[in-house]
């Protein structure tokens, strides 16, 4: 069923440029919910240009109007993530093969182009390099895409990052597992985890197949099987698991030196540094734990990948491989400790894990340490989710749940 959603923000700006009382935005959500509607949008700006904690706290208190509360949390995390990315490499001593080659994503249709420039205001207030480009622009900075006006999904614009880029996945995890085992950390490998010790509310330990690790503090990071680990603690937590695909093309002579996405048809494409065309798709519709994925996926994203780039028709597709995702209702993370002591959870992040890696960590290691979350990551606690009081940035880690 179609939902109506209303955004009252501007009644607030109206009433703020006024310099009087009104008009009054809880009297505006009010009215909303009163024709029918069933959600308001408000966004709590830093410099609280236009709605304000007053407003906030009014217009969440109203009873059965669903409120959609963006706060721009999310890029805050991606943004120091970002700046750790860069120096990550030198700080290792490990080539990551980071490459700064920017991101763009584009918009389809007036929707789209709304959202996208929004987007990009709001990263730009978070201090986060963005800009809009117009087709032209997007033409003129990849050559090769299709912006021509008779396709199924024309291209009206687009959303550019310069500082963002790619990294290589396995020379991330080799780097972060040699520093860490320089400074003491034991890595063991094939110790599949079977169950979390418990005394009362507090943790104990763990039992793995290699015999049982005595400690007073877990984290959790297992990606799409972070329910299945809280279950053996008898925790319940709100995610949803689905496959994740991504398929390599043979290898071919530079044709692409950016990252294009496109989330009305859930496809992303980029070149290794090995020639590979890299493409991902979005996460099947299904609930599965299975790293196959489906047919239907692959086809899809391929016809969208071939009608935005004709070139890449007769390349040939090398390899195929699925993942295991995990998302939350609001689709943001969970950084949190539990209602269980010494027990917490870097989970939920969808298909955006990868990209927030050093920032989330650094955040999840200061939550371990002290007990209590960092300022940055205290809004994606757990709890949130029995207050009401969710992070929906759905389109903050610039892919598409």
């Amino acid at each position: 069923m179609i939902r109506l959603g209303v955004n009252i923000d501007h009644v607030a700006t109206l009433r703020n440029a006024r310099g009087e009382l009104h008009p009054n935005p809880v009297k505006a959500a009010k009215y909303v919910k009163k024709a029918g509607a069933h959600s308001v949008t408000i966004h709590l700006r830093e410099d609280r240009r236009h709605i304000n904690d007053f407003d906030a706290k009014k217009i969440c208190s109203i009873k059965k109007l669903l409120v959609n509360l963006e706060i721009s949390t999310n890029p805050k995390i991606v943004n120091i993530a970002l700046k750790i990315w860069e120096g990550l490499s030198q700080e290792l001593n490990y080539n990551v093969m980071f490459s700064q080659r920017g991101v763009m994503n584009l918009a389809h249709n007036l929707q789209d182009v709304r959202d996208l420039k929004r987007r990009t205001h709001a990263n730009r207030l978070n201090g986060i390099d963005a800009v809009y480009l117009n087709t032209e622009q997007v033409k003129k900075f990849c050559p090769i895409i299709n912006t021509s006006q008779d396709i199924r999904y024309p291209v009206l614009g687009g959303t550019l990052q310069r500082r963002a880029g790619t990294a290589r996945h396995d020379a991330v995890a080799w780097g972060y597992a040699r520093g860490a085992d320089e400074m003491g950390v034991d890595i063991i490998q094939n110790c599949e985890v079977k169950g979390i010790k418990r005394n009362g509310d507090t943790v104990e330990g763990i039992e793995t197949t290699k015999g049982f690790i005595k400690t007073n503090k877990i984290g959790v990071v297992a990606a799409g099987h972070s329910s299945v680990i809280a279950n053996m603690a008898g925790l319940r937590l709100p995610l949803e698991s689905k496959p994740l695909q991504a398929l390599v093309s043979e290898p071919v002579k530079p044709v692409i030196d950016t990252v294009v996405m496109s989330n009305a048809v859930h496809a992303y494409v980029s070149q290794s540094d090995k020639g590979e065309l890299v493409i991902g798709a979005g996460t099947d519709d299904y609930i599965s734990y299975s790293q196959k994925g489906s047919h239907d996926i692959v086809e899809g994203t391929l016809n969208a990948i071939l009608e935005l780039y004709p070139i890449f028709s007769r390349m040939r597709m090398l390899r195929q491989w699925g993942g295991i995702v995990d998302i939350c209702p609001d689709a943001s993370p969970i950084i949190s400790k539990t209602s269980i002591k010494g027990l917490y959870f870097n989970c939920g992040w969808g298909t955006g894990g990868f990209k927030a890696t050093p920032g989330s960590g650094d955040l999840f290691a200061h939550t371990i340490a002290n007990d209590e979350p960092h300022k940055l990551n205290a809004a994606f606690n757990i709890n949130r989710f029995v207050s009401g009081d969710l992070v929906d940035e759905h389109g903050a880690a610039a892919v598409a749940h």
